[in-house]
Parts: C-alpha cells; structure tokens; sequence
C-alpha cells in the first residue's frame, strides 16, 4: 500500500497540519500583552487545541500497537512501525512544548492553568472596573447589565464555534477510523479465500498423485517405460505443432 494510501499517513498530514496551526497560534500568542481580554481566549483556545491534538495522537498510537501484533498482515515492517513511533513521539513532543509554554504564562504574568483561564473568563467585574462603575455612576444600571450581558453571550458564542471545530475534527477522525476498519476487514476475507483455495488445490493434487501412483504401480516396469515413451512422443508432436507450423 502507498504511503498516499495508507490511513496512518492521511491522518499523520491532518495532525500534522493542526499542529502547524497551533504553533503558529502559540507564536501570536506570545506577542500579546499580558492581562488584556485576548489574551484569555487565545489562551484557552491553545489549550483546547492541545487536548485535541493530544487525544488523535493517542488514538494513532493505538492503532500502531494494533498493527505491531502483526505487521505482515497490513503490509508494513518493523522499521515502517519505529518510523511512526519515533512521528507520533516527535508529534506529542511539539504540542507538549506548547502546553508548556501556554501554562508557564509570558513572564509568569499569564493565566496559569486551564482553571484560571475559566474563572478569568467568568469571573465578576474586577476592581477596575469597578472603579470605572463608580466613576460613572450617574449612568443608568441596566446599561452596565447590558454590557455584561453582551459580554458573555460573546464568550459563550466562541466557545460555540470552538466546539463546533472540535467536533469536525472528531467526525473526521472517526471517518479514518472507520475507513482503516473496512480496510483490515477487506484484507482479512481475501487472506481467507486464499487459505480456502489452497487447501482445495491440495487436496486435488494429492489425489491425482495417488492416482498416477497407482496407475504407475499396476502397470510396472514394462508399462512405465512405454508410457514414458508415450509421453515423449506426444511432446514432440506438439512441439512441431506449436513451433513448426
């Protein structure tokens, strides 16, 4: 099977693209101030991103042990399989590095943790704002509700769409999954049609070597010679037929 073929190497360029993605996602991040509302929801998108990439390395690396129990019946090696260990390994490595680097925070001014960036996301008005509440308080409260209000309907409809990416990505994942199945299933009904037809044919050789034997036996030396000479003979004719004419 080619490697355009193989399922392992369609979902490896998927999972590789989405680690591109979350590198490039990591490198912005970087760059953004610490404290400012962005940097909350990049934060939270990077981590979401990189339980997802880790959760399809997992199921890829499950499904190289399934074929480490028998690399010949899906056509690979043990180099092929050290290969793709030693890819999925590199793979985890990236995105470990980038959890990392999210968690640690820029300068240990960032969110700390997949918690924090939640309550950073929910949390209450803070002080500032506060103070921003008191200096205008001459404005009528429900305008302040209101923008609270828009503010986490906002969040809520990010959260939204991030799920809604996740999920595709899922589907397509499980779409792999089922297309390796079908593959294996294939392969197994043919190894079995092979293994039908070769014991068939063993058997009808074994007869007809029975039969010659016992035909060779009745006949004995006198009747072997002639019908060797038989044999001789029809060949040649056949040869001049074929060759000859």
């Amino acid at each position: 099977m080619s490697s355009a073929q193989d399922p392992f190497y369609i979902v490896k360029e998927e999972i590789q693209d989405s680690i591109d993605k979350l590198q490039s996602a990591f490198h912005k991040w970087e760059r953004i101030s610490p404290g400012m509302g962005d940097q909350v929801h990049a934060t939270k998108e990077l981590l979401a991103n990189c339980g997802s990439i880790e959760w399809q390395v997992d199921e890829l690396e499950k499904a190289i042990t399934v074929a480490a129990k028998d690399p010949a019946l899906y056509g690979i090696d043990q180099a092929e399989l050290e290969r793709r260990r030693r890819w999925t390994s590199n793979a985890r490595t990236q995105v470990r590095n980038v959890k990392t680097g999210v968690l640690a925070g820029k300068g240990n001014a960032g969110v700390g943790n997949a918690s924090e960036v939640r309550l950073e996301l929910m949390r209450m008005p803070n002080s500032n704002e506060a103070n921003r509440y008191d200096q205008y308080g001459g404005r009528d409260d429900d305008g302040f509700v209101q923008s609270e209000s828009d503010r986490q309907m906002l969040l809520i409809k990010q959260q939204d769409e991030e799920l809604d990416e996740l999920s595709k990505s899922v589907e397509r994942i499980g779409g792999v999954g089922l297309t390796i199945h079908d593959e294996l299933v294939a392969q197994e009904r043919i190894i079995d049609e092979l293994g039908t037809e070769m014991d068939s044919t063993k058997n009808r050789l074994d007869f007809v070597q029975k039969k010659v034997g016992m035909v060779m036996k009745k006949a004995g030396a006198k009747g072997q010679m002639m019908m060797i000479c038989f044999l001789l003979v029809l060949f040649i004719i056949l040869f001049v037929l074929v060759f000859l004419t």
